[in-house]
């Protein structure tokens, strides 16, 4: 399927790896420039070399700090216009609610809330003089179903999701959507880590822990990012025009409610 996206500029937040990378990948696959972001340069360019390779598109790596304005500035400049912007950003570790201080939730705000509306307002009038844009923001399951532990990430991606619900229906008469993708478990390098984690706690081998965790989503396996990829690629198309302010939930079935 075309998605008629050739020749666009995509901006993809924290995307040198995971479901970041995956959305960068088929975005590139469709015949998009991509910019690529992430705090470890080496691992940056790593990344931008093997999606040129498999895509034969024009990858431009921009090591930056997402929460700093310098960061936001060195990204958005990478391309002459921006035409797509895939919001992602790392969420606050695992933590007791009793735990979070004043500054870490200062921290967990500003990364999963105010840096993506920070870059939607620097880019979104831009798309409404050119009657195309498609503003992706990747939040979490937790949104819908918040798990204790991740309280702070919860409550930030909700507050993300209710702050542009009333902004994606004031642009879409442009051709300008917003849209949210909310992943539940996906077999990536930060679900691993979690597992890590969990097995150490609990004194057991790391596969029980893994094995409980897939044996508990319907679809009895994790997500691949590939499946991630391709929807955040789908909801960039010109024919997702019509998809605007929705929350997307790829969970495998985890979540047992129907709205």
């Amino acid at each position: 399927m075309d998605l008629g996206l050739s020749g666009r500029n995509a901006v993809v937040c924290a995307s040198s790896q995971g479901l970041g990378r995956a959305c960068a990948l088929e975005l590139a696959r469709a015949g998009c420039r991509v910019v690529i972001n992430g705090r470890d340069a080496a691992a940056l360019e790593a990344a931008a070399a093997e999606i040129r390779a498999e895509t034969g598109a024009e990858v431009i790596p921009v090591a930056a700090d997402l929460d700093t304005p310098e960061g936001q500035q060195a990204l958005l400049a990478a391309v002459p216009q921006v035409d797509i912007l895939v919001n992602n950003n790392g969420g606050p570790p695992f933590r007791d609610f009793r735990q979070v201080d004043q500054a870490a939730m200062v921290a967990g705000l500003t990364a999963n809330m105010i840096t993506p509306i920070t870059l939607l307002q620097r880019v979104i009038d831009g798309m409404v003089e050119r009657r195309f844009g498609r503003i992706v923001n990747i939040t979490s399951s937790s949104v819908k179903m918040p798990l204790p532990g991740l309280d702070l990430s919860s409550g930030a991606r909700a507050g993300l999701t209710g702050f542009l619900a009333g902004v994606a229906r004031s642009v879409v008469h442009a051709n300008v959507t917003i849209n949210f993708l909310l992943p539940g478990a996906f077999d990536t390098r930060r679900l691993q880590s979690g597992q890590e984690a969990a097995a150490r706690q609990q004194g057991v081998d790391v596969g029980v822990v893994r094995a409980q965790r897939r044996d508990a989503i319907p679809a009895k396996r994790f997500g691949e990012p590939s499946e991630f990829g391709a929807a955040c690629a789908f909801l960039c198309s010109a024919q997702a025009g019509y998809i605007t302010g929705q929350s997307l939930l790829i969970d495998g079935g985890a979540y047992p409610g129907i709205l």
